[in-house]
């Protein structure tokens, strides 16, 4: 995949066991990603229209997994006291989509009145694992690949994960188009649940480095320690706002298409995987412009491309809804796929390696409590917009977060590149 002099000073691995592990992460995200593209995104919001979910219980749920991420803070906590990483990843990875894929056992075992509170019980549960095991994943792999090789190897091993889920996505859309309603959904958990044994696999062929703990004196010194550094907790609380009004609008995309916009689940499927394919070359792109420039600034340009993506709805106005559709997924692919990339690659890279953890913790915290704000207050927008123009309710509300985002990323220069 790359070549990897000089491993043993950069990561006190071999250049061989390094080698195998960066393989291995890759295959694992491969996995991961087909589990996410067939039990998520716009299928996530049909089964859950299939089992009676109204807009802001869809809201509440699609708010689930970034509030779960605030945990992650009792996680790297939790961390100081494990010697083994790699098995705790493997747990808790494990049980993480195990209980996704157990969702779709809810309309065999329980009656109607209780689906929903099901879903939400069991997929609450799930993502509080993902919550501890992102930490740990974050903390081994920045452990596992050198320094100067993240930018390539992370936008390789993404763009490889979504073109694998990508792939999925568009057979998944297929198979809701030939068997529609739960016997289509089956079809699909049964594909999740043969990748989570494939993805826990993945786990366990990974490297297990020594972890270097925290060298503070107590949690409490620990919890403070990315507080007191101002350039890292001023960025945080700006992104936080900037994914709180972003997630007003872009998780409940599929949900406009579905159910306001009655865009097939074959069109749905497609657009999404039209932003899949995109991620996959804004990885590659955004790694090699990675390797040339600071991540933080990087960082700062992926914004207004976000912005755009929610913008280009009010093109809807003048276009065909397809069109308007494929560009705004465009701009969403390309965007999102460089956020991902370089916030990992910032927080990891300009971080202490053993305060690390919190560091990772305390980010995701602090954008999991406004990622999950955001589509709690778009899910209440939308069920307030039922009585709006059609319109306002299709492309509107997209539009004006857009240009809400826009502002918010042309104020962000002052903030992240504050001496």
């Amino acid at each position: 995949m790359i070549s990897i002099p000089a491993f043993k000073k950069a990561t006190k691995m071999s250049p061989s066991l390094t080698r195998k592990a960066m393989y291995a992460s890759t295959y694992e995200g491969m996995t991961a990603l087909i589990v996410m593209n067939t039990l998520g995104g716009p299928f996530l919001t049909g089964y859950l229209l299939l089992l009676g979910a109204n807009s802001q219980q869809i809201g509440f749920v699609l708010a689930i997994q970034p509030l779960a991420n605030t945990l992650q803070i009792v996680a790297a906590f939790v961390m100081q006291k494990l010697n083994n990483r790699k098995l705790a990843l493997t747990v808790l990875g494990g049980l993480h989509r195990a209980l996704w894929v157990a969702t779709g056992l809810i309309p065999l075992l329980l009656p109607q009145t209780w689906w929903i509170a099901s879903y939400i019980a069991l997929y609450s549960l799930s993502f509080v694992l993902a919550s501890g095991n992102a930490v740990i994943w974050s903390s081994l792999i920045s452990d596992t690949v050198p320094t100067r090789l993240r930018g390539r190897y992370f936008g390789i091993r993404n763009a490889l994960s979504w073109a694998a889920g990508s792939a999925f996505l568009l057979i998944a859309g297929q198979i809701m188009d030939h068997f529609p309603d739960m016997k289509g959904f089956s079809i699909l958990f049964m594909i999740a649940a043969v990748a989570t044994v494939l993805n826990i696999h993945g786990y366990m062929l990974y490297a297990n480095p020594p972890f270097e703990k925290s060298q503070q004196a107590s949690p409490w010194s620990m919890l403070l320690t990315p507080f007191k550094d101002k350039l890292f907790i001023g960025a945080s609380l700006y992104l936080s706002l900037f994914i709180f009004v972003q997630n007003i609008a872009i998780p409940l995309f599929s949900y406009v298409m579905l159910d306001i916009m009655k865009i097939s689940y074959s069109w749905v499927s497609i657009l999404t995987t039209v932003q899949m394919l995109t991620m996959m070359v804004a990885y590659y792109v955004w790694g090699n412009w990675n390797a040339k420039y600071s991540s933080r600034t990087l960082l700062y340009w992926t914004l207004p491309v976000l912005a755009l993506s929610c913008l280009v709805w009010g093109l809807n106005a003048v276009m065909p809804a397809l069109v308007m559709l494929v560009a705004a997924h465009i701009f969403l692919g390309f965007g999102l796929g460089g956020y991902q990339l370089l916030s990992f690659n910032y927080i990891i890279g300009d971080t202490p390696k053993s305060e690390r953890p919190m560091y990772i913790a305390v980010f995701s915290a602090l954008t999991g409590l406004t990622g999950f704000l955001g589509p709690m207050a778009g899910g209440a927008i939308y069920a307030a917009a039922v009585d709006w123009p059609y319109w306002m309710q299709s492309f509107g509300i997209a539009a004006i977060v857009g240009f809400l985002l826009l502002l918010i990323a042309l104020l962000g220069r002052a903030v992240l590149f504050r001496k």
